[in-house]
């Protein structure tokens, strides 16, 4: 299964709503198992973003269908990166010219 990395941003709404942050987060790890993937891990984090989330779905267009439906929450604001793991990444190597 593909494999992304997030990187979330709280809006006003989510940080005014923080409190709320572990229910959302219970609630995105259904609509992730729902849409056949899984959501991974997830991190709080310092710096530039406030969280980091690792998760699997069947296919891109799954993914993209369940990272909108969670973004019109309005509490977060979402960069995704597709993530090729180390066995994917010496494959895609070997096959260079």
């Amino acid at each position: 299964m593909p494999t992304y990395i997030t990187l979330l941003n709280f809006t006003q709404e989510g940080i005014e709503k923080i409190k709320d942050g572990p229910a959302r987060l219970d609630a995105a790890k259904a609509a992730a198992k729902a849409a056949g993937g899984e959501l991974k891990a997830f991190y709080l984090v310092m710096g530039q973003y406030d969280a980091v989330v690792i998760s699997e779905a069947p296919s891109d267009e799954a993914f993209a269908a369940n990272i909108l439906a969670i973004g019109m929450g309005g509490t977060i604001r979402t960069e995704t990166l597709k993530a090729f793991p180390e066995a994917e990444y010496r494959k895609i190597i070997a096959s260079l010219p």
